[in-house]
């Protein structure tokens, strides 16, 4: 496959049409290589330097991200980003970006894989963010402990950033959006649910927090989206049969 063969694969698959409108994200295919085929293709968070040439020495032809190198706004190729571009290019790996996509798919999404980890059920749409639903919520079938809800999310005994158990002893309901998104804390509050899993909350969430007993797990930004990128690697190779390789970057935030 070439990179804008595989770049519209990605589009049909994720539904980027859907989030044009209000993604700050320039979704898609955002640097081509020189038209040669497609055989390994990396995956990881962000399109950071360091994850662009690790991908290279991993022998990969593109790169795919949560976390992209095109917002909105333009911006000038000098300095961090140039350095970004020139490694792309020199090594012609294509780049392709999925953020707000990626989030909420049903099935490789971000919070969809984190749902699955937690085992909720009933699950339904949850988390307005720019007119679009990006996360998901749901029951248990028995109600956990925040310590075995914590496990679950991590099984590697990874220690979440911030866990604040306000909520039940044992929780029966959650609310998930991954990365960024301490206001969306407040829509889960105004539902009921006992518990809210994201990735980054800020200060002044953890007075409503305690005021409206909920848990708040923020397991961090980086880590609650290493899930989605490895769920998709996951489906291209089933489907494709390419080479696929994860590449961790981890921020610790």
């Amino acid at each position: 496959m070439t990179a804008k063969e595989l770049g519209r694969w990605f589009d049909h698959l994720l539904e980027c049409d859907r989030f044009e409108a209000g993604d700050p994200s320039k979704n898609g295919l955002q640097v081509e290589n020189d038209g040669a085929g497609i055989t390994r293709v990396a995956f990881a968070v962000d399109a950071c330097l360091e994850t662009i040439e690790r991908a290279a020495a991993a022998g990969a032809d593109m790169l795919v991200v949560h976390h992209g190198l095109f917002w909105k706004d333009i911006e000038r190729v000098t300095g961090p980003h140039y350095r970004r571009l020139k490694a792309l290019l020199d090594a012609n790996i294509a780049l392709y970006a999925s953020h707000l996509p990626l989030d909420a798919h049903a099935e490789v999404g971000n919070n969809a894989g984190l749902a699955d980890r937690i085992g909720l059920v009933d699950r339904e749409p949850f988390g307005l963010w720019r007119g679009m639903v990006i996360g998901v919520s749901g029951r248990f079938e028995t109600p956990v402990t925040p310590d075995t809800l914590v496990k679950r999310l991590f099984p590697e005994d990874a220690q979440p950033p911030c866990i604040l158990a306000f909520g039940p002893r044992e929780l029966g309901t959650a609310a998930v959006v991954s990365g960024g998104a301490s206001y969306e804390l407040y829509q889960a509050i105004a539902a009921g649910y006992d518990c809210f899993i994201t990735g980054e909350i800020g200060h002044e969430e953890y007075h409503h927090a305690r005021e409206n007993g909920i848990t708040v797990i923020a397991g961090g930004h980086y880590r609650t989206e290493t899930v989605g990128v490895q769920l998709l690697a996951a489906r291209l190779g089933r489907e494709t049969g390419l080479d696929t390789v994860f590449i961790d970057v981890p921020t610790n935030l």
